[in-house]
């Protein structure tokens, strides 16, 4: 075990490594409590961040696998300890599982009517009838077909039941998290190195990918992002809401010194997702003024960490935050300042979103909740600074999971 002081000296154990079969029990236990606290009888889940949690199945497309005609499927029973998995018989697919074999089955196509048809069975064999469900996402399909899936009537919104359910981390998905942490800093120290003018940005994926899985990657969770940001607002891409655009796709573009690179990746360990992010300079030094930007960021940084731990709300970072930034929003418009991560790489809570105060003042946090944290300083001239860190919510405080220098801005 690995023993991290946090920011009044209390202490939390993670193992070094996560004892996966004892994350899949503790799941099923806090899943099931969570279905019979509102009331859900059986959970029909097609969302790869909820299938992942809910059965510890990992798949390699994750998040690009969303509208995919393979991926997994999970029905699980608030009676029952373990989940059934319905999984894509795809070559190389990694399966951690203790499943039982009458509770691992083959593939289901929900998005063609004839799968759904077949679903109908799986269904009437497995729930039974009045029992109240709840799904998280309905395919164009499943909706044609909602009357013969669903005779009882609609189905309940799963999100509720599974988002309380995935709040509080175990000290084991903690691990998870961490791993897919530290994997992701090893592969970003590499390309940092390979930061010179002319390189592409595709390059940089590349190279962040490969050395990634190397190191243990289970997938590669979201398209790296190796935005180069204007000088000036009127310079960049047009906006609906007259700010930055975040993120932008990469291409082939060649990177020129200078260029100011704000970073975004995520990967995932056994179906848990890092998220990482910072702010380079192509081939110089950062300028005085982009010194400065990064040492406000950090004071931001350090009044919402301030007021983090069990007990605040979201509301509490985000007025932390504005006062630090004298004012202002140190976020994106259409961004937050900070969020859960999981087996999704933005969970529960957003912080600072268009839903206003009152709905950030209402969101308490839990000790064992994983934040990630991303001020954003931004002025003309300059090209900004953002970076990412994230942390556990403890009792007293918060630890950090991340640990990647901030260079070249130290």
């Amino acid at each position: 075990m690995t023993t991290f002081a946090t920011s009044d000296t209390t202490a939390i154990d993670i193992p070094d490594e996560p004892d996966f079969a004892r994350m899949r029990r503790a799941v099923s236990v806090r899943l099931r409590a969570a279905m019979r606290e509102q009331g859900v009888d059986a959970l029909i889940l097609l969302g790869n961040g909820s299938v992942v949690y809910a059965t510890g199945a990992s798949w390699p497309l994750l998040d690009a696998g969303l509208s995919h005609v393979e991926r997994p499927v999970a029905i699980v029973l608030a009676d029952d300890q373990y989940p059934h998995l319905f999984m894509p018989a795809r070559e190389g697919a990694p399966l951690e599982t203790d499943l039982p074999d009458d509770h691992l089955h083959g593939p289901l196509f929900l998005e063609f009517d004839e799968g759904v048809q077949h679903f109908g069975k799986v269904v009437a064999e497995l729930i039974g009838p009045g029992a109240t469900v709840a799904v998280d996402e309905l395919t164009g399909a499943m909706r044609r077909a909602a009357g013969r899936l669903f005779p009882g009537g609609a189905p309940l919104d799963a999100a509720p039941v599974v988002g309380a359910a995935k709040l509080v981390k175990t000290p084991d998905q903690i691990s998870a998290v961490r791993r897919a942490c530290r994997i992701t800093e090893q592969a970003m120290a590499d390309v940092q190195k390979a930061l010179v003018p002319g390189v592409r940005q595709i390059d940089l994926s590349a190279q962040f990918v490969r050395r990634a899985f190397e190191l243990g990657a289970t997938a590669n969770m979201l398209e790296a992002i190796w935005q180069v940001m204007p000088a000036t607002k009127a310079e960049g891409t047009w906006t609906t809401h007259g700010d930055l655009a975040l993120p932008l796709l990469t291409t082939e573009r060649e990177l020129a010194t200078g260029d100011v690179l704000w970073t975004d990746v995520s990967i995932t360990y056994g179906g848990y997702c890092s998220d990482f992010g910072r702010t380079w300079v192509v081939g110089q030094e950062p300028t005085a003024r982009q010194h400065d930007q990064f040492h406000q960021w950090r004071d931001i940084l350090g009044a919402v960490l301030a007021v983090t731990k069990a007990g605040a709300t979201s509301g509490d970072l985000a007025r932390a935050a504005i006062k630090a930034a004298g004012g202002r929003k140190p976020w994106l418009p259409h961004f937050y300042i900070g969020h859960g991560i999981g087996t999704n790489a933005a969970e529960m809570p957003m912080i600072g979103t268009d839903l206003g105060e009152a709905f950030d003042d209402n969101f308490v946090f839990p000790a064992g909740m994983l934040l990630v944290l991303e001020p954003v300083i931004w002025e003309d001239g300059t090209g900004g600074y953002r970076s990412e860190e994230i942390v556990v919510i403890t009792e007293g405080g918060w630890i950090p999971l991340t640990d990647y220098p901030y260079e070249p801005y130290l």
